[in-house]
């Protein structure tokens, strides 16, 4: 009778038990990404970024009928990553580069929820609402892409994404639209733990990589905002800041051409790819 009764315990532990933290498929890395227009891309790709790795994958963020994807699926990892009609990002070449750093035995996916023009603030699961109320038009139809809550659908991808494997890291490229704005770290510390409070993970686990914006030496109009991301590591201590440097830019000042995208997204790459050799 003991037996019986030992199996029958196991079964309603296992029912009970939460599984917030099973993975599918713990050779399946998964990176979560958002920003403001150069996490989103705002370079126009050419035929060389459209080539695809097997081993790289994107979890669709919107519906786009006209590229056949849907919200939630899963397509190979090839421009827009973002939405529909957006351009090469970071995380184009993050992920190309993180492949060929990586055994072949481990996949990569990325998730990227990015909008133009917008602050840190609508990343604040309790203040979007406010920051959203006050937006201009234009940026509203892109916020209203996502349901009205970019956050909120960063975090539903997430949870998706941890049915299939595992969240390994988080890229964030965002600071354009908060220049000058000393309690941006805090701001991006506030958003990084309600990510990993919400999804389950141990707070501080998951490292964040933060691209710095286009440099003084490409005539970045927002540059000075490089020495408050640099301080980013002192507020979240599994933080990361990527060099911008030699990383061409447009003539607007504000964003990085797809040579540059290439650059910089090859630094996270490299960057995701060195943490995670040494796990």
């Amino acid at each position: 009778m003991k037996k019986p009764l030992f199996l029958f315990s196991l079964v309603l532990l296992l029912f009970f038990t939460p599984l917030r933290g099973f993975s599918q498929d713990p050779n399946f890395y998964v990176f979560l990404s958002f920003g403001q227009s150069n996490m989103e891309g705002s370079a126009k790709y050419e035929p060389q970024d459209t080539v695809a790795n097997d081993r790289f994958k994107v979890l669709q963020a919107v519906d786009c009928p006209d590229l056949d994807r849907e919200m939630g699926n899963w397509y190979p990892a090839v421009p827009p990553l973002s939405r529909c009609n957006t351009g090469l990002t970071p995380g184009d070449y993050f992920g190309k580069t993180l492949a060929e750093n990586l055994p072949d035995s481990i996949r990569i996916g990325i998730i990227n929820v990015s909008v133009g023009g917008c602050k840190i603030e609508l990343f604040e699961k309790d203040n979007y609402e406010s920051y959203v109320e006050t937006a201009p038009e234009w940026m509203k139809g892109m916020i209203a892409q996502y349901e009205g809550n970019p956050y909120g659908r960063l975090l539903e991808l997430a949870k998706i994404a941890q049915k299939d494997g595992v969240i390994k890291g988080i890229l964030l490229h965002q600071g354009e639209s908060n220049t000058g704005d000393e309690t941006w770290p805090k701001k991006v510390a506030g958003v990084y733990d309600n990510l990993l409070s919400d999804l389950g993970l141990v707070p501080g686990s998951v490292p964040l990589l933060a691209g710095e914006l286009v440099s003084a030496e490409q005539g970045g109009k927002c540059a000075g905002m490089n020495p408050i991301i640099a301080t980013l590591p002192s507020v979240i201590p599994n933080s990361y800041v990527i060099s911008s440097e030699a990383c061409e830019a447009i003539a607007d000042g504000l964003h990085f051409s797809a040579a540059g995208y290439r650059l910089l997204g090859s630094r996270y790459g490299e960057k995701m790819a060195e943490l995670l050799k040494k796990e």
